[in-house]
């Protein structure tokens, strides 16, 4: 599936009006600077116009929105990310294009909640063999333990109703064995961190659930800690990375989606992304935007 080409230019204001700055080099720069100028009235409007008591109000979406674009400067590719500031409560969404993205290798999260709902389900813990492809999935993305988990929780059909019980609305498996196709959103990827992290208001997995996804994203091998990492101020993150070149173009999916620490304060953050011409340049344009997403919900 190939990447999705830009629709028409909207106004830069919040995620859910604008979500369309899409990254091409210098042209895309040049379209965000005159939605910018365009609309540089209804954005202060946004981020300052007053409550009924008086006190202004902030319009994080618009912040986030704007934050992207600067980070967003001089890379290829389309992007999405949501953001929580766990103790604070402050949260804040950018969607680009339709929003819609393959998942990649951070659907072995969402596999590994399906696998754990069913545990608990039938009353019992993951057995010896489902363990140790659970580590192997989450700690080394090793892509045959997930295959044969994915087979356990009943491929797309076991993932798609395992989510509608996480919370999940906008994020669909994979056709066949092809679980890295399974296509979901920021906002989804939040849903399930706050679902893994124990934030959610409505929480399915258990607590010892919730502890065993913790410990694995906290002991992801060392050259797989790229990614929300970047938005930390250092050790103590938990995350999965995924990262998926496309045979029809031969761009890149990369996502990263986890917990971070941000001055003393944890954060969770997901991004996903499409259409960036290496590895490399997909990695740093998920940082980038991680980093300033991290940065609009935390004040920092």
């Amino acid at each position: 599936m190939s990447p999705r080409s830009p629709g028409r230019r909207r106004p830069l204001l919040c995620a859910a009006v604008a979500a369309a700055v899409l990254v091409s080099g210098t042209a895309a720069t040049t379209v965000y600077v005159k939605a910018q100028a365009h609309d540089a009235t209804a954005l202060v409007s946004k981020v300052a116009a007053p409550s009924e008591g008086g006190t202004p109000t902030v319009d994080r979406d618009a912040q986030l929105a704007e934050a992207v674009a600067d980070a967003v400067a001089g890379h290829d590719g389309q992007v999405s990310v949501a953001v929580l500031d766990v103790a604070g409560g402050a949260s804040a969404a950018y969607a680009s294009g339709d929003g819609t993205y393959d998942t990649a290798s951070i659907v072995k999260v969402d596999v590994l909640a399906a696998l754990l709902l069913r545990a608990q389900d039938e009353g019992r813990e993951l057995t010896a063999q489902e363990k140790a492809y659970a580590t192997t999935m989450i700690e080394n993305s090793d892509n045959a333990a997930t295959t044969a988990l994915w087979d356990v929780i009943g491929r797309a059909a076991g993932l798609d109703a395992a989510n509608r019980r996480l919370g999940l609305s906008g994020t669909s498996g994979g056709d066949g064995a092809l679980w890295g196709l399974t296509q979901t959103t920021a906002q989804d990827q939040l849903t399930l961190l706050q679902q893994v992290f124990g934030v959610a208001d409505d929480p399915v997995l258990s607590a010892d659930s919730r502890a065993y996804v913790q410990g694995l994203m906290a002991n992801v091998e060392s050259d797989q800690t790229w990614g929300v990492s970047a938005a930390g101020d250092g050790d103590g993150s938990a995350l999965k990375n995924g990262w998926l070149r496309r045979s029809t173009t031969g761009l890149w999916d990369i996502n990263s989606v986890g917990r971070v620490t941000v001055g003393g304060a944890d954060c969770l953050v997901a991004v996903v992304s499409n259409g960036s011409t290496t590895k490399e340049a997909g990695i740093a344009l998920v940082e980038a935007v991680a980093a300033a997403a991290a940065a609009v919900v935390s004040g920092s």
